[in-house]
């Protein structure tokens, strides 16, 4: 599972072109999900991204660099953040509710994160990403209210908590 890390949210590069390349021609062909906010998309595939019929595009170029899967992420869009999933065969949608909040650190990470730890558990993909989306969802409709800026969103909400019991179960068989 690759989060490309590539772009931060207000809109700095974080990765040298030299390192997008590699990126693109060595990491992502061997990745089973890759899973771009729309800047790091529009950067990786060279096209812009403004409806989600372009975020559907997006997710196929990705596939056609050889991932297995690629989620776009729609939290940089305005509206309602859906995120676009496509494996090379099946587009999926999945929608969430837009939250107003400062605590957005790291939930890129933390998507990324739990669909990992979903797919060690040997969930399917598809069910991996639903779960982190959810996951997410409830990470910032119950942030904490720590630090000052962009603060974290809620690692141990309902959402992480049903996380954490799915993965003791499935390792206490």
């Amino acid at each position: 599972i690759v989060d490309p890390v590539m772009i931060s949210k207000h809109g700095a590069r974080l990765l040298s072109p030299e390192a997008q390349t590699v990126l693109k021609t060595r990491l992502l062909p061997s990745a089973t999900l890759v899973t771009p906010n729309i800047p790091e998309a529009e950067a990786l595939t060279g096209m812009e991204i403004r409806s989600e019929a372009d975020m559907e595009q997006a997710a196929r170029r990705l596939c056609d660099l050889g991932c297995g899967a690629a989620v776009v992420k729609g939290g940089h869009r305005d509206g309602p953040p859906v995120d676009i999933f496509f494996d090379g065969r099946a587009m999926e949608r999945f929608p969430g509710t837009r939250v107003e909040t400062r605590h957005t650190h790291g939930t890129g990470c933390a998507f990324s994160a739990a669909i990992t730890a979903a797919v060690a558990l040997r969930l399917p993909l598809l069910h991996a990403v639903h779960l982190a989306k959810q996951f997410v969802q409830d990470g910032l409709e119950n942030a904490p209210g720590l630090g000052h800026g962009h603060g974290p969103l809620n690692h141990f909400g309902q959402a992480g908590r049903a996380l954490g019991l799915l993965m003791r179960e499935r390792y206490h068989r």
